[in-house]
């Protein structure tokens, strides 16, 4: 994760990001303190990246890469705002004793690539490139499916879905027990019907749900890390047997992120 400590909308490039909407950034700041505090207190390990002065959008971890099995597919991004993020990070898996893949082509981390159990979810359509789809699959060796994005609220697959794990809930939800969170108007036809097959017991999201950015959310198998307005999806989880850890991380949506967003996961 990384502070906020320069976050700010100075430009756009979604359909969220306003300048002339002021950021609070003290609030933001709490709110960001807050998702690091209930991971810390739910059992997992935060790590810091150092803010860097000039990269307001810094803060959005998740787009910096995609880490599994140690190894580590970086970024290069489609806004040329954000390009200078990918050597910060970089920098810092290296420090870190990784090795790190830098892909050919825009590739914006876990925006677009969602590890999910056998396999890698994979966005295009606003930010991501197909080829970039490829190159992921030949470096991890996980079957990799592309699923395209056709409403542009919903630039990064992360915005539209999440993995829930394999365990927590019912565990019946596609093969082997691994499910997913969606928003299927996010998605075009096609992609949807690859979704229906794949995860025959996903929970499906109302847009309501969606555009409070409930899918931009993290789960470790049982708490879900949710944003507190995402009321029914609350309810559609902890009828599965989930455990939802509300956080509010609202000031992010002035700049379209949320809690996953600011969430780089290390695998």
């Amino acid at each position: 994760m990384c502070e906020p400590r320069y976050f700010d909308v100075r430009y756009a490039i979604n359909p969220w990001m306003d300048t002339e909407t002021p950021v609070d950034l003290p609030l933001a700041r709490e709110q960001w303190q807050s998702l690091v505090q209930a991971y810390r207190d739910h059992g997992h390990t935060v790590e810091l990246v150092a803010p860097v002065a000039g990269l307001p959008d810094m803060v959005f971890a998740a787009n910096a890469a995609v880490v599994m099995d140690g190894r580590v597919f970086g970024s290069s991004f489609h806004a040329p705002e954000r390009r200078l993020e990918s050597v910060e990070y970089e920098t810092w898996f290296k420090t870190a004793g990784y090795e790190v893949h830098r892909p050919g082509s825009v590739c914006e981390g876990e925006g677009d690539l969602v590890p999910a159990g056998r396999f890698l979810l994979a966005g295009t359509g606003f930010r991501t490139q197909p080829a970039a789809h490829r190159e992921a699959q030949e470096f991890f060796g996980r079957p990799t499916i592309s699923l395209q994005l056709v409403d542009p609220r919903f630039y990064h697959l992360d915005t539209a879905l999440f993995y829930l794990g394999e365990e927590g809930g019912e565990g019946d939800g596609g093969a082997g027990g691994e499910n997913i969170a969606y928003y299927p108007a996010a998605f075009s036809p096609g992609s949807r019907e690859v979704l229906r097959r794949l995860y025959p017991r996903a929970v499906v999201a109302t847009e309501a749900d969606a555009l409070t950015f409930g899918l931009n959310s993290v789960s470790d198998g049982r708490h879900v890390f949710i944003d507190p307005q995402a009321r029914d999806l609350i309810g559609q989880l902890a009828d599965r047997g989930y455990v939802p850890v509300p956080v509010d991380l609202s000031e992010f949506r002035k700049s379209g992120g949320g809690i996953k967003c600011c969430t780089q996961e290390i695998r």
